[in-house]
C-alpha cells in the first residue's frame, strides 16, 4: 500500500472528506423521485447498511421536497443530483442539502455558476463535479477524438475552473468511465495536476457479479496506489450492495476495520461441507465490528498451518473440525457444532 495522497479537507455534513480522513462509502437511492415514502424508507436502510454519504436525484422542482424529508430521518449526509437547471441547485441548498453534484458548464451562462457558487459558499456546501466518459464537452472531445484518460482529466480541471473563478474551492472531483483502465489512469492524471478530494468509481460498471469486479479492480487498485476519497460502487442492483461492496473493498485496501474472512476453494484433502458453512459464517458475522481475521478452512493442512495468523478458525475433517486460535488448536469439535463453537469463540475476543 502506497502512502495516501494528502487532498484538501472538506467538510460534507458533519464528516470530513479528504485530509487524512477516513475514505467515505456513498451510494444513491433508486426510488422514483415523486416517491417521497419510498424514498425515505431506502435512505434509512442504507444508512442502517453502513452508507456514509448519500445522494438523491432532484430531477425537478417537485423533487426538493425530497431534501427535508430524508433528512429528518438519516444522520448521514445526504447530496443533490442536479443537471443543467441551475435553480435546482440553489433550491436545494435553500433546503438543506450537505453536497451538491453537479457540471458548471452544464448549466449556462457565468451568472449561473456564481449563483451556485455564491450559494454553496455562504452555506458551506461542496460541489462534486462529475464528469464520465458519454459526457464530455465538445471542445474537448474535438481535441483528443474520443474520452481518453486525458479527456476526462481536462473536462474535471475545466470545470473545477469555472468554479475557481468565483472564489469557489469546496471541489470534490470525480472522472468515471466505464472501461477501469481509462478511469485508473484519469485519476492518477488528476491525483498529480491537483489538490482536490477524489470521488473514486467506475461508471456503469454492469450487473452485480460483473460491476464487482470492474469496481474492486479501478476503485481497489486506485485505493492501493494511495488515490481516493471517497467511493460509489455503481451496481445494477439493490444499493444496499453497493455499500456491502464498497465496505468490503475498503476492508481489502486495509483501509477499514472489520470482520476479514478468508477461506479455502477445496480440493480433494476436503472432508467436511465447506462452502455452506463458509456462506454461514460470512452471513453470521456480516454485522461484527471485530477488527479481527476469520478463517473457514477444509482441512488441516489449510488450517492451523496455512491460516495460521488468524485470529480464530476452524478447519474441517471427518465428520468433525478443529477450532484455532492464532494457529493454536484449542479443541476438536464435532461438525455439527463447528459454526456455533466459532461464533462463541468469536464473542470472548
Amino acid at each position: 500500500m502506497r502512502e495516501r495522497r494528502r487532498a484538501k479537507a472538506i467538510k460534507v455534513g458533519k464528516l470530513t472528506l479528504g485530509g487524512n480522513a477516513p475514505v467515505l462509502v456513498q451510494s444513491m437511492l433508486s426510488v422514483p423521485a415523486d416517491d417521497v415514502e419510498g424514498n425515505v424508507r431506502e435512505a434509512v436502510v442504507l444508512e442502517q447498511a453502513g452508507c456514509d454519504i448519500l445522494r438523491v436525484a432532484i430531477p425537478n422542482r417537485e423533487a426538493v421536497g425530497l431534501i427535508p424529508a430524508i433528512k429528518e430521518k438519516i444522520g448521514i449526509p445526504l447530496v443533490a443530483d442536479i443537471h443543467f437547471d441551475y435553480r435546482l441547485a440553489l433550491e436545494s441548498a435553500y433546503a438543506g442539502i450537505d453536497k451538491i453534484r453537479i457540471n458548471p458548464g452544464n448549466i449556462g451562462e457565468d451568472s449561473r455558476v456564481k449563483a451556485v457558487a455564491d450559494i454553496c459558499r455562504e452555506k458551506k456546501i461542496p460541489i462534486r463535479i462529475g464528469v464520465n466518459d458519454g459526457s464530455l464537452e465538445k471542445h474537448i472531445l474535438a481535441r483528443y477524438g474520443h474520452p481518453t484518460a486525458e479527456a476526462l482529466c481536462e473536462s474535471a480541471l475545466y470545470h473545477a475552473g469555472l468554479l475557481e473563478k468565483f472564489d469557489f474551492t469546496d471541489i470534490v472531483l470525480s472522472m468515471k468511465a466505464s472501461s477501469v483502465d481509462r478511469t485508473m489512469e484519469a485519476y492518477e492524471l488528476a491525483a498529480q495536476k491537483c489538490e482536490y478530494p477524489l470521488h473514486l468509481g467506475i461508471t456503469h460498471a454492469g450487473t452485480a457479479r460483473m460491476g464487482l469486479i470492474k469496481s474492486a479492480m479501478g476503485i481497489g487498485g486506485l485505493l492501493c496506489r494511495g488515490i481516493g476519497d471517497t467511493i460509489r460502487v455503481s451496481l445494477t442492483a439493490d444499493p444496499v450492495e453497493e455499500v456491502r461492496a464498497g465496505i468490503d473493498i475498503l476492508k481489502a485496501a486495509g483501509l477499514r476495520k472489520g470482520v476479514r474472512l478468508i477461506a479455502c476453494p477445496t480440493c480433494g484433502r476436503t472432508r467436511i461441507d465447506l462452502i455452506p458453512l463458509a456462506n454461514q459464517v460470512d452471513k453470521a458475522l456480516a454485522s461484527c465490528q471485530k477488527d479481527i481475521t476469520v478463517a473457514v478452512m477444509g482441512c488441516a493442512v489449510n488450517g492451523p498451518g496455512e491460516a495460521r495468523e488468524a485470529d480464530i478458525g476452524i478447519a474441517g475433517g471427518v465428520g468433525e473440525g478443529l477450532l484455532f486460535k492464532k494457529g493454536r488448536i484449542l479443541r476438536k469439535v464435532p461438525e455439527r457444532e463447528l459454526l456455533r463453537a466459532l461464533l462463541s469463540e468469536i464473542e470472548k475476543l
